[in-house]
């Protein structure tokens, strides 16, 4: 069972992305981490991932874990670019992680759109490049010098959302929470409660919060649960395991540490910047995580 997995704290998850839309991929993804002995994945709420992932996983054992979240929260949004700005350079093309962006090499690439799509598309818009392996990371706009690059959240009812997934058979719900929005991190977090008798999952960092409010928020969220029925993922710098050193994981760390301090009846997990040397600063550091969530590096090295 996912609780004993947790609790003998050696649970390995494989992040394959809360806004990763790729079927083929994610199903790729479980097939070969879970061959190499993974057992809980993370993926996209909607029911062809959840099927493209039970395909992967070909009757191995294995906990599935969907992601929801709140209007702000990077890993709901999905990446934009105005074609009118666009200049095709190509480097956010280069940097994407997840290969979601195509640039055409034309120096006028909204011109190229309207010569090949005439009326039935408005250069001047705001449309997704294959959305569907969009995980929102930024990247793009980190280097985008041109101001075309904008995000959209992708925000759904979860009354639409969750019912269909639980009835297709899933161990776990994580709720991510990167926002200031106290209003629908609770209207949301109580309609899982209500929906969802599993372990739950509260994916925070302090990006946007400070150590204090971040921990009353989690005291109030776990207030009515049962001990250890709830995962702190403390993400510690949300989808930046792109480099596999110290420094990058050391938010993910320090964020553990915090919750841990608390003394809260919770599972830790680490996550956000974790990497091969997750496990080993953590230690250093006296962190006594019961498991470590990796997405951007364990997606890399494949």
């Amino acid at each position: 069972m996912l609780k004993e997995l947790l609790e003998n704290r050696n649970c390995f998850k494989l992040v394959c992305g809360a806004g990763n839309e790729d079927a083929v991929e994610v199903e790729k993804l479980v097939a070969l981490y879970s061959a190499a002995g993974c057992k809980f994945f993370d993926l996209s709420a909607k029911p062809e991932i959840i099927n493209a992932a039970k395909k992967g996983l070909q009757n191995r054992e294995g906990y599935i874990c969907v992601s929801v979240g709140i209007k702000g929260d990077p890993h709901v949004r999905k990446a934009q670019i105005d074609y009118e700005k666009c200049v095709g350079c190509h480097k956010c093309e280069e940097i994407c992680p997840q290969k979601a962006i195509l640039i055409d090499g034309s120096s006028s690439f909204a011109a190229r759109i309207k010569r090949v799509y005439g009326r039935m598309l408005n250069a001047s818009a705001l449309r997704p490049l294959l959305a569907a392996r969009c995980i929102g990371c930024g990247r793009c706009y980190s280097v985008c010098r041109h101001g075309a690059v904008s995000f959209k959240t992708e925000t759904r009812d979860l009354k639409d959302v969750l019912p269909p997934l639980i009835e297709k058979g899933i161990d776990c719900i994580e709720l991510h929470t990167m926002s200031e929005d106290d209003e629908e991190t609770f209207d949301k977090w109580d309609y899982i409660n209500e929906t969802f008798d599993g372990i739950l999952s509260i994916c925070t960092a302090r990006a946007h919060l400070s150590d204090e409010k971040m921990l009353e928020r989690i005291k109030q969220m776990i207030a009515k649960r049962a001990t250890y029925t709830t995962i702190i993922q403390a993400d510690g710098f949300p989808m930046s395991g792109g480099k596999d050193d110290y420094k990058t994981t050391l938010q993910a760390v320090a964020t553990a540490e915090i919750v841990q301090n608390a003394k809260l009846p919770v599972y830790v997990m680490l996550s956000g910047g974790t990497n091969s040397k997750t496990a080993e600063f953590a230690k250093m550091c006296n962190i006594n995580y019961h498991g470590i969530a990796i997405g951007t590096f364990a997606r890399k090295i494949v």
